[in-house]
C-alpha cells in the first residue's frame, strides 16, 4: 500500500508539509478503509486497480483526521502508530499544513478514477468525511467530553465519526461496480461496523499499554466518557460481538455478491490487538 500511496503523492513538490504528509501516511497502520474498498470491490468482481484511486484517497483523509485529532487543541495525543504524533516530530503549525494537505490531496487522487460512476463517489466520499460525517463526529465528540455524554448520545458521535469513513469504501464499491440500490444498506453496514469497532477501541484502549496499543493516552485516564464507562465491560464487549456477528449476515445476504474476501477481513478487524 505505500509505493502506491507514494505514487499518488508523487506530484507533491518538496517541502517541509510534504515531509510531514509522508511522514503520518506512510508509518503503516492497520490500512482497514482501503482494504474495505479492495475486499468489497473485488467482492464484485472488480479489478483492484480500479479501487485504486479512492483507497488511497480514503486513506489520506484518515491520515488526515488523525494528525488533526491528535493536536493539542484536540486529544493532545504524543503517540500514533507506534511513534511520535506529527506535531511532536514537526511541530503543530507544520501538523496542520500536513493535515490540510493530505485532505485535499486525497481528492486530486480519487479525479484520477476512470469510472464512469466517479462523481457520485467523489460526493459520497466528501459527504462521509465532511462535516455531514466524519468532521461532525468529531464536533461531537469534543462538545461531549464533559462526562454527562449518554450512550445514545455517545453512539451518535461513533456514527459519525468512525462509522462514516468505514461506510465510504462500502458504499463507493457498490457505485463503482454500478450497484446503486445497494449503497444505502452499505452505509448501515458501515454504522454498525464503526460502533463495533470503536467499542473495541475502548475495550483495547483498558487492557493494553500505551506501547500495545500504539498510543499514548488512555480516554477512561483522561475522563472521557467510553462504552465500557457506560455499559460496563462485560455488555460492551458482547454488544460489539453482535454488531459484527450481525454485520457479517447482512454481508453474507447481499445477491451477486462474493461475501468471502470481505468477510474474512472483519474477522481479522475483529480479532485485532491494537
Amino acid at each position: 500500500m505505500n509505493d502506491l500511496l507514494q505514487a499518488y503523492m508523487a506530484d507533491v513538490p518538496e517541502s517541509r508539509v510534504k515531509d510531514a504528509m509522508l511522514y503520518s501516511l506512510l508509518a503503516g497502520g492497520k490500512r482497514i478503509r482501503p482494504n474495505l474498498l479492495f475486499a468489497a470491490a473485488e467482492g464484485y468482481g472488480l479489478e483492484k486497480a480500479e479501487a485504486e484511486p479512492f483507497a488511497c484517497a480514503i486513506e489520506m483523509i484518515h491520515t488526515y483526521s488523525l494528525i488533526h485529532d491528535d493536536l493539542p487543541a484536540m486529544d493532545n495525543d504524543d503517540l500514533r502508530r507506534g511513534r511520535p504524533t506529527c506535531h511532536k516530530q514537526f511541530d503543530e503549525a507544520t501538523a496542520i499544513l500536513a493535515g490540510d494537505g493530505l485532505l485535499t490531496q486525497a481528492f486530486a487522487a480519487a479525479s484520477k478514477s476512470t469510472n464512469a460512476d466517479k462523481g457520485e463517489c467523489i460526493a459520497v466520499l466528501a459527504e462521509m468525511a465532511g462535516p455531514a460525517g466524519m468532521v461532525l463526529g468529531q464536533c461531537l465528540d469534543m462538545a461531549e467530553e464533559t462526562g454527562t455524554t449518554g450512550w445514545e448520545e455517545l453512539k451518535t458521535v461513533h456514527k459519525y465519526k468512525t462509522g462514516c469513513l468505514l461506510s465510504a469504501p462500502l458504499m463507493i464499491a457498490a457505485l463503482l461496480a454500478g450497484r446503486k440500490e445497494d449503497v444505502q444498506e452499505w452505509h448501515r453496514i458501515g454504522d454498525d461496523i464503526g460502533l463495533a469497532f470503536q467499542i473495541q477501541d475502548d475495550i483495547l484502549d483498558q487492557i493494553l499499554t500505551p506501547e500495545e496499543f500504539g498510543k499514548s493516552t488512555s480516554d477512561e485516564d483522561n475522563g472521557k466518557v467510553t462504552s465500557i464507562s457506560l455499559l460496563g465491560r462485560e455488555k460492551a464487549e458482547e454488544l460489539m460481538n453482535r454488531l459484527y456477528a450481525e454485520s457479517r449476515e447482512r454481508i453474507h445476504s447481499f445477491g451477486n455478491f462474493n461475501s468471502a474476501p470481505l468477510l474474512e477481513l472483519i474477522d481479522s478487524i475483529q480479532n485485532r490487538r491494537n
